[in-house]
């Protein structure tokens, strides 16, 4: 310490500007110290799962589409020309209609290559059309009690999704188009980022469930469950149950997700995917027997029990089946 002392003092007697450029490299290293300690800490990785399922929802309460490889984009799940909740039922008057209105909407099968958009349903023929039709008009819609807009399929969709639910109503269908406006998440449940961005779905782009989840349900039903019932994005193997609850950040692949919040079970896990029958009864009860949320979180998720986890996309980039999952932290 002398020595530097020593050595200050006499340049400054010999030179002022070494002096400050001594003393400017000093505060430059010691900044640099302290912006690693405090900015820059260690990532720590530890290895929680493995990716064993991905899954478009094409049409919102439709059938998924399980798939080896997606985009993981700000909105959801990308494959090919299939984006997650881009299509909607809706009614005449523009107000979006799902499984928990028509649970046989669950067993309708929505899929699109090569500019064709195809629709598949129990007892009802093959219907095709163009993915693109741009002179059909712009429809406004609202999805809960946000506002957004979807374009017309054409009036042959229409009349395919208006017999097949056979409601005595008339329903169309529309598809999101980039250039429209999306609704925001925040709009209705403030603890997603006010820029956090969606489309058709309840509330975020993406939903992760592990198997491990569904299992410890099932071993408390009569009757087993699957993963199709929960509707998630990314099914998760190689974990215990409800492990995903502590995930607040994940890498999978190059893709990086930050939890917002856990996702809130209603009716619509009463539809039986298989079978398309409403009971409104199992398995919600069962759920609501041992994942309620804790007290203080009542004035987010009301009555509602949890089961898996709602995520946005810190970065994007793609996810394959396979891929570990990584629990992050500093």
């Amino acid at each position: 310490m002398l020595f530097n002392k020593e050595v200050l003092i006499n340049a400054f007697t010999e030179n002022k500007k070494a002096l400050l450029l001594a003393g400017g490299a000093g505060l430059t290293a010691v900044g640099l110290g302290l912006g690693y300690k405090y900015f820059l800490k260690p990532e720590k990785v530890v290895r929680v799962g493995v990716v064993s399922q991905l899954l478009i929802h094409p049409l919102k309460s439709g059938k998924a589409v399980s798939v080896a490889l997606a985009e993981c984009q700000q909105i959801g799940l990308k494959y090919g020309e299939l984006q997650d909740r881009h299509w909607l039922v809706i009614t005449e008057d523009g107000n979006f209609v799902t499984g928990r209105q028509e649970p046989r909407l669950v067993l309708v099968s929505l899929t699109s290559e090569g500019g064709q958009t195809c629709l598949n349903g129990p007892d009802m023929e093959e219907l095709r059309f163009p993915l693109l039709q741009p002179d059909n008009p712009v429809i406004d819609c609202r999805v809960f009690s946000t506002d957004i807009q979807g374009r017309d399929c054409g009036d042959e969709a229409s009349s395919w999704l208006t017999r097949y639910l056979g409601a005595g109503k008339t329903y169309r269908l529309v598809h999101f188009e980039p250039h429209m406006t999306h609704r925001r998440s925040a709009d209705n449940e403030p603890l997603f980022p006010r820029n956090e961005k969606i489309v058709y779905p309840d509330l975020g782009p993406i939903m992760l469930l592990s198997e491990a989840s569904v299992k410890d349900l099932s071993s408390r039903l009569e009757k087993e469950v699957t993963v199709a019932r929960f509707r998630p994005s990314i099914v998760v193997s190689d974990c215990e149950a409800f492990d995903e609850d502590s995930w607040e950040d994940i890498q999978i692949g190059n893709v990086r997700l930050h939890r917002v919040m856990a996702c809130g079970r209603c009716i619509s896990t009463t539809v039986d995917p298989e079978t398309g029958v409403i009971t409104r009864k199992q398995p919600l009860d069962t759920l609501k027997s041992y994942r309620m949320c804790d007290p203080s979180q009542k004035n987010i998720y009301k009555a509602a029990p949890l089961f898996g986890q709602m995520y946005i996309v810190s970065k994007t980039g793609l996810l394959q089946v396979g891929d570990v999952v990584y629990k992050t932290s500093h």
